[in-house]
């Protein structure tokens, strides 16, 4: 005669995969909302940098970057550097085909400052490069200082990149505000939102990369996409922001 207990234990065997299956979905469950919760705290932190208007410097600097791209980028850097906010400019990721004629076509009234203060970069390609030309620009003049002109969505890659290429320098933020950006909330308009989005994720990767690189661990060029190039013979406050 068989007692209970030489019954139990191929019941007890038969159940402990099952058990062990409803414990893993439950802690991958667990890890993907816990994910997803710190993505979306992480994407709140990230809108909570962004300037919802222009505010002047609160001091002057060496020089002053833009990052072309965006609305309105260029023709605010220039009234920048013609308000004595630095003594000159440069214009990064312009198209290697445009020279200062095409942007003084869409800004007139820049003539004399694009002859005497302007430097134009046409070798960097996206936010990366453009902290290594700034860098370079920089170190070649003595700048110790540089205000960094973009558009607000832009602005924290930007800073995390330039921060990370030249640590020596004083990083000043001018954030330019899109019309878009001023006439709808962000959350209205589906292209706005999915712009912050990918802008969000090119941030973290920029985070990431910058911390690894300061534990030693150098990672190769992240495929970020191409900035816009001033595009030749067109505005250079007419790109899309």
């Amino acid at each position: 005669m068989t007692s209970q207990s030489d019954q139990d234990p191929p019941a007890l065997s038969a159940a402990a995969p099952s058990v062990r299956c409803s414990g893993l979905r439950a802690a991958i469950v667990a890890t993907l909302a816990l994910g997803f919760v710190g993505m979306a705290s992480g994407f709140i932190v990230f809108l909570s940098q962004l300037r919802g208007a222009e505010i002047q410097p609160g001091r002057t600097a060496d020089g002053i970057v833009v990052l072309t791209g965006g609305s309105s980028r260029v023709s605010d850097a220039i009234d920048l550097l013609a308000a004595g906010y630095g003594r000159r400019l440069l214009i990064s990721g312009v198209h290697p085909t445009n020279g200062a004629n095409d942007i003084s076509r869409s800004l007139p009234d820049s003539q004399r400052l694009l002859n005497c203060c302007v430097d134009l970069d046409r070798s960097a390609v996206n936010t990366r490069s453009n902290a290594a030309e700034a860098r370079r620009w920089a170190h070649e003049r003595g700048f110790r200082s540089l205000i960094v002109v973009t558009s607000n969505y832009h602005m924290p890659r930007a800073i995390v990149e330039m921060s990370h290429a030249m640590p020596d320098i004083e990083l000043i933020p001018f954030a330019v505000v899109g019309d878009k950006w001023r006439d709808d909330p962000w959350w209205t308009s589906g292209a706005t939102f999915r712009l912050l989005l990918s802008e969000y994720a090119k941030y973290i990767a920029a985070e990431a990369r910058v911390r690894l690189a300061g534990l030693g661990v150098e990672l190769a060029p992240d495929g970020e996409a191409p900035t816009e190039w001033v595009a030749r013979r067109k505005p250079a406050t007419a790109l899309a922001n």
